[in-house]
């Protein structure tokens, strides 16, 4: 996938030089050539004089003035009391007036005498006054103007002398830092402005050209200037597109330097290949006309260098005319590709058992005697743990909302407390989801990105810009840094060079919950490399992620990275803006996803944003989004916008977004666009993903297997997650939405043969204890069977059993041993069944007191109780007999991990709590308050945290006329509601049943 080149017609037209190559056709000239030279106008010395005349009257003029007119506006002494106490008349509010003008004048004349000195000194970009933008700002064009004809370059500054003198002990370190350094991230934080006119550059290259190599005839021959990359200041890194700004006058001028310096041996033996791919120290020949404090006029002399890089620029002159003919060839992805094992950390050892959740699992087959492709799952879901489990996370809370909501907000009847079972493909990744999530993982990269910034800011040291982090298969993290950012904080680790900081699965284990701000939130998931995961930061990207391909396979990568920045565990805010997608993902997250119709929504509205955050960022004198999110603010105004644009702009609006996009990556905005080809200006990073799934970027170094989230998953997961939603299908009614999945026959004759007790300590009735060995093993599978009438997956019964992976014999082995524990019913059934998908179900004999429960009081409220008050109150209070405490009260520390992928936790309290409520009712209703009460108090113990029990028990207990018992309660209730006192709606209920409550609560305060 290689870049796109276009030859200057400057250079084509260029003589050749005696050391060309004779089998190079047309060589180009690196040597001193005519350029034709920008002389001094009129315009630039009146500009240089009212320059002068500013800087004079605010520099000189402003004290002078202050000075003559006002004196000195502070008081001789230190000021009493009685002087404090005075009247202020017009003369102390001139005094207050002129000691402000003083302030800004001193501020503004710092910002000239910082300019001034970075002008001199070629120090190249100057540094920032606090608090001081458009002071600063103004300063700098002020002195530019005066600068602009008062000298040339050379006689202006020393500033190669100071490079060669300072940067010279440090460079190849860097440099050689950065050959170590995978392809992907290397030296390319400013690409995209150095590409970012490129089609505009391509569409007026013949006319500059022409008139260059008209005018260049008949211009005076000007001296050859060089420039020399200078080092990285922070998150600013030098650009081609940025040297030509300030030397040339114009950003897209850069392909001139670009031609004049392509494929030349540079100090360090590296070659500039591409015009993105610049290193500090490089040496850049410039065209004649160049201007500016930072240039050297050689190789005639240059007094102000040191020797060292006299002769290195030297040596570079004579290397104008070199000979390329060295083999090579393909030049783009010379540079950025590394071997193998310094493209990622090196991957550790394997642990004996599969690490990853989706590896282990992959080995995992239907029971015996069901095979065939009734029993696959989506293979994407399973390779791809974080975002499974940012997905499953996100639907676990989307149900668990839509419960609270349809308990709180009903009135006679709601949907009911069971999510709808997803059938056909929505079943499949619902277990493709359970399968593959990792969620270790997930909380293992939040914990550790969280703690290391709050490390780095106990040590008041700026978070480093991260362009990617690899995963590695034993659980240890690598982040990949723009550049060195010094010895990172204790536990992590230098990595295999001074741009890697690692951190060990065990320390990261050790990590205790951080209160910061998610500082790399725009991580994503793009696939695997051997045992490694890569994460790249979308928003540290110094332009245009570009993705080429199909579009059917680009959007299963589109659609893949949507999901995981909607859904995932690292992050806290983000705004996901979607252009060109076919199917809408807002269910996902509606309140991170929106989608925008056409690339004209998108342009107005980036634009705004764009010039929103940069003047946020100068307001706030942060020089990047990292910086603001470690501050006070933190993420509530620095969260990411990741735009994903897979429809294909057209050249124009390439255009257009490539300039725009210049500098996303200090404004936390990331732009991933897809392409049918390989030429999408701006782009710094281009991927391509093939049709066998590959994920490649060979000019990055590049080969994945790419994560995927294919159309028809898309889909069943987006069906999923509007399934949840608790206004999808409500009709407010009850009903058959209240319906349990699996109802038992709760008379005498309905006794089942065996039967489990989970609500409180785990009991089983009616078989014998099994091998004590395996007893715990055998009661976590019969637990999990129990609680999913519906059937499992074998696959998601080994993931529950064995989170790191498990081989199909112990597994199968396991589900022999637990057919052969629960037996055969009477008509030599077997209690443990396979249904025609493949899933493993329990007969009907097989029942759980959570069961008995649901049909306790599906019965009371919708079946035989609903025509007979006796029967009601009788079902109600066998119904609240059952409730002995928590799900699985005593299970083993480290057993049942997979309940936190339940909603079951939601579920009881409010089955409980409805249960209670019913019975409370039933009772009230014949004036039996002492009854009612003893009902809700049955229901607390098991959902103490329902506000509408407290309601009822307040009324209940007012219905008894004790007041002191009931300002006994009311001071309960302020005693557990802490610090964030009572809800409003109980305030409310209080001052109607207790006027005088207030008055209790402010004595007991």
């Amino acid at each position: 996938m290689p870049r796109r080149r276009t030859t200057s017609s400057a250079s084509s037209t260029a003589p050749s030089a005696p050391s060309a190559p004779s089998s190079s056709p047309t060589p180009r000239n690196r040597t001193p050539q005519p350029v034709r030279v920008r002389r001094r106008s009129f315009g630039d010395f009146v500009k240089a004089f009212f320059a002068f005349v500013a800087l004079a009257g605010l520099v000189a003029g402003v004290p002078l003035a202050l000075a003559l007119t006002v004196g000195w506006p502070l008081p001789g002494g230190a000021p009493s009391l009685d002087w404090l106490q005075r009247e202020i008349t017009v003369e102390t509010f001139l005094h207050i007036l002129t000691v402000i003008v003083w302030l800004a004048w001193a501020q503004f004349t710092a910002c000239v005498l910082v300019e001034v000195k970075a002008a001199l000194s070629g120090a190249g970009v100057p540094g920032r006054v606090p608090g001081s933008g458009p002071s600063q700002l103004l300063a700098r064009q002020l002195v530019a103007a005066l600068l602009l004809v008062g000298a040339t370059a050379a006689s202006l500054t020393p500033g190669l002398s100071q490079l060669g003198q300072s940067l010279e002990g440090n460079q190849r370190p860097a440099v050689a830092a950065a050959q170590q350094t995978p392809g992907l991230f290397a030296q390319q934080q400013e690409q995209a402005a150095a590409t970012a006119g490129a089609l505009a550059e391509q569409a007026g290259q013949a006319e500059q050209a022409a008139a260059r190599a008209d005018g260049g005839g008949s211009a005076a021959h000007g001296d050859t200037k060089y420039y020399r990359i200078q080092p990285p200041e922070g998150r600013h890194h030098d650009s081609l597109w940025e040297v030509a700004e300030r030397h040339l006058g114009d950003g897209r001028r850069y392909k001139e330097i670009f031609e004049l310096n392509k494929d030349r041996v540079q100090p360090d033996g590296s070659r500039l290949s591409e015009a993105s791919l610049i290193r500090p120290g490089w040496i850049m020949e410039m065209p004649g006309d160049a201007r500016g404090g930072e240039l050297v006029e050689m190789p005639d002399e240059a007094p102000n260098v040191s020797e060292q890089v006299q002769q290195q620029i030297s040596d570079y002159a004579r290397s104008g005319d070199h000979a390329q003919g060295g083999g090579r060839t393909g030049g783009g992805s010379g540079d950025a590709r590394v071997s193998l094992p310094e493209q990622r950390p090196a991957p550790a050892t394997p642990a004996p058992a599969t690490p990853a959740p989706s590896a282990g699992q992959d080995h995992a087959t239907p029971a015996a005697g069901q095979a065939g492709a009734s029993f696959g799952l989506p293979e994407a879901l399973l390779a791809a743990p974080l975002l499974a489990a940012g997905l499953l996370g996100a639907l676990g809370r989307r149900r668990r909302q839509a419960l609270w909501q349809s308990a709180l907000g009903a009135v006679g009847g709601r949907r009911g407390m069971e999510p709808p079972t997803p059938t056909g493909d929505a079943q499949d990744v619902q277990d493709a989801l359970l399968v593959g999530a990792d969620p270790d993982g997930v909380r293992l990269l939040d914990r550790s990105l969280r703690g290391l910034a709050a490390s780095l800011a106990a040590e008041s040291r700026a978070l480093p810009v991260v362009y990617a982090a690899w995963m590695s298969g034993n659980g240890d993290l690598h982040l990949q840094l723009a550049q060195p950012a010094g010895k990172p904080p204790a536990p992590w680790q230098l990595g295999q060079d001074q741009t890697f900081w690692m951190l060990t699965r065990a320390d990261a284990e050790r990590y205790e919950e951080a209160e910061t701000a998610a500082p790399y939130p725009g991580l994503v998931s793009l696939g695997t490399m051997d045992d490694s995961r890569l994460l790249l930061n979308l928003e540290a990207v110094p332009g245009i992620v570009s993705l080429s391909g199909t579009e059917a396979d680009r959007a299963a990568v589109f659609a893949s990275v949507a999901a995981e920045l909607a859904t995932n565990g690292w992050s806290d805010r983000m705004t996901i803006t979607l252009v060109g997608f076919g199917d809408d993902l807002t269910p996902l997250a509606p309140n991170r996803i929106r989608h925008l119709d056409g690339f004209e929504d998108l342009f107005e509205t980036m634009s705004a944003e764009t010039r929103q955050r940069r003047g946020a960022l100068g307001a706030a004198g942060h020089d990047s989004v990292l910086t603001g999110r470690t501050g006070p603010a933190q993420h509530t105004r620095w969260a990411p916008h990741l735009v994903l644009l897979a429809a294909q702009p057209s050249d124009e609006e390439a255009l257009r977004l490539a300039e725009l996009a210049a500098d996303a990556g200090r404004l936390g905005i990331g732009y991933l666009v897809g392409t049918g080809g390989t030429d999408l200006p701006g782009a710094a990073w281009e991927m391509e993903i093939t049709g066998q799934g590959r994920l490649l970027a060979p000019l990055l170094g590049l080969e994945l297997d790419a994560q995927l989230l294919p159309v028809a998953q898309q889909r069943a997961v987006v069906e999923l997650f509007s399934d949840a939603d608790p206004e999808h299908g409500a009709d407010g009614s009850g009903g058959s939405g209240n319906r349990p999945p699996f109802l038992v026959d709760v008379s005498e004759q309905g006794r089942p043969a065996v039967y489990a007790r989970l609500v409180g300590t785990y009991e089983i009735i009616g078989l014998d204890a099994p091998d004590g060995d395996r007893s715990a093993q055998l009661h976590e599978a019969l637990a999990l069977l129990l609680l999913h009438r519906e059937g499992v997956h074998p696959r998601v019964l080994s993931s529950a059993l064995w989170p790191r992976g498990v081989t199909e014999d112990v597994r199968d082995a396991l589900l022999d041993r637990l057919r052969t524990w629960l037996g055969t019913d009477p008509d030599g059934g077997a209690r443990l069944r396979t249904d025609a998908t493949g899933r493993l179900t329990l007969a009907r004999s097989v029942v759980s007191d959570l069961d008995v429960l649901r049909s306790l009081y599906y019965e009371a409220t919708q079946g035989r109780g609903a025509g007979s008050r006796q029967v009601r109150g009788r079902l109600l209070t066998d119904a609240l007999v059952l409730v002995r405490g928590p799900l699985l009260a005593d299970r083993p520390e480290g057993r049942y991990r997979w309940l936190t992928h339940e909603i079951i936790d939601a579920q009881l309290p409010l089955l409980v709590a409805d249960t209670g409520l019913a019975l409370c009712e039933f009772h009230l209703e014949r004036d039996r308050a002492e009854k009612a009460i003893e009902a809700l108090n049955a229901a607390l113990r098991t959902a103490p945290a329902d506000e509408r029990l407290w309601h009822e028990l307040l009324r209940a207990t007012h219905a008894t006329d004790d007041t002191d018992r009931l300002r006994a309660l009311a001071a309960d209730l302020i005693g557990r509601s802490g610090a964030r006192g009572l809800p409003p709606r109980t305030e409310a209920l209080l001052d109607e049943l207790l006027p005088t409550w207030r008055d209790g609560a402010a004595a007991a305060g």
